[in-house]
């Protein structure tokens, strides 16, 4: 029989659970950029590890000596790129005028006039509806402003940043059986076997993920970069690099790219004579960046999301797009890394199921 006591009791209950869960919700909160560092400095060393394990299988390194050659060779890699990049970059932002928003703003206008007037000529169904829309009022270039200058705000703390995450790195990378080993001691040794394959198989998978990706993120800059070298735009570098980092979000960072680029080379080129310089030239641009992403989508792509995790093309692609529909872009970016740790707990934990079977036959 329910009393007023067990009723009371249940809520006293639930008061505590829902108070103890907004106290951790709270702490961890609280302490989100050492998280970031936690997790930056883990997909640091999943990238660091096939370098290590080479090292040490291959040519004896000792344990120690090869994470701090690693990441010392990382480290010299990220600061030579640096050197080169940081005042390329700040000499072709300044080209670009960015941090003259107006100066953006009346270019962006007379781009507009420029197209208005070009299908003005073609008398077609477009111009009877650009008539009356004034484009100007409805753009803001202010946050092309704001990206450069949260970006410059933030370099002394990415330094120190930097620091945590190769110090969190080295620990990761040298005593990853270490931690291992107590992990192990803490898990039920039901499932002790399990969980062990499962770690394995992920830090494997992950590793050669993140490096692809990189890779793949390379690969793309160095042909937007030829592409734009090619028909002779300003500030090639810049643009290229910014597109190729868009390119982390899948499907829709590339669109995002290609807008930007034709924006950006429209801009540059404003005063050459608009139908026979600007518009042909942005479409050449254009086309060239749909042959990279053709490129990157048959060649790129099925090598590194594919192979490094093992999954089908259409897998991949299903995945991505639930995840964009439940978390957005957060969510499209990190559907295969998360997709790739669900499939191999499943195949340990439930290797008998006719679902997991399918979907993790290649593991």
């Amino acid at each position: 029989m329910i009393t007023s006591k067990i009723i009371a009791n249940g809520i006293l209950r639930a008061l505590f659970i829902l108070a103890l869960i907004s106290i951790v919700l709270l702490f961890i909160y609280s302490i989100k950029t050492v998280l970031i560092y936690l997790v930056i400095a883990l997909i640091f060393s999943l990238v660091c590890n096939p370098i290590v394990e080479f090292l040490i299988r291959r040519l004896k390194f000792k344990n120690s000596l090869a994470v701090l050659f690693t990441i010392g060779l990382m480290l010299s890699l990220f600061l030579l790129f640096i050197l080169m990049i940081v005042p390329l970059i700040t000499e072709q932002a300044r080209n670009l005028s960015l941090l003259n928003t107006q100066e953006i703003q009346s270019k962006a206008t007379l781009i507009f006039i420029d197209l208005q007037n070009y299908f003005n000529q073609q008398d077609s169904f477009i111009s009877d509806q650009l008539k009356d829309i004034n484009l100007s009022s409805y753009v803001d270039f202010n946050f092309l402003t704001g990206i450069f200058n949260n970006f410059i705000s933030m370099i002394s703390g990415f330094l120190m940043g930097l620091a945590t995450v190769l110090f969190i790195s080295f620990f990761f990378l040298k005593d990853k059986v270490s931690f291992i080993a107590g992990f192990k001691s803490i898990i039920p040794e039901s499932h002790e076997t399990e969980t062990l394959n499962s770690l394995k198989k992920i830090y494997d998978l992950l590793s050669r993920y993140f490096s692809g990706l990189l890779l793949q993120l390379f690969i793309v800059f160095v042909l937007y970069y030829i592409v734009l070298l090619i028909f002779g735009i300003s500030n090639a570098f810049v643009i290229a690099f910014f597109c190729a980092i868009l390119n982390i979000i899948p499907y829709i960072g590339p669109l995002i790219g290609s807008v930007l680029a034709a924006t950006l080379t429209m801009i540059s080129n404003i005063g050459s004579d608009f139908q026979t310089e600007i518009l042909p030239k942005t479409i050449y641009v254009l086309i060239g960046f749909v042959i990279v992403q053709l490129i990157d989508n048959n060649l790129n792509q099925p090598l590194i999301f594919s192979k490094s995790t093992k999954s089908h093309p259409l897998e991949i692609f299903l995945v991505i797009l639930i995840s964009g529909f439940i978390s957005g872009i957060v969510g499209m970016i990190v559907a295969v890394p998360v997709y790739t740790i669900l499939k191999v707990i499943a195949k340990e934990f439930f290797p008998q199921n006719s679902i997991v079977k399918a979907i993790t036959r290649k593991l």
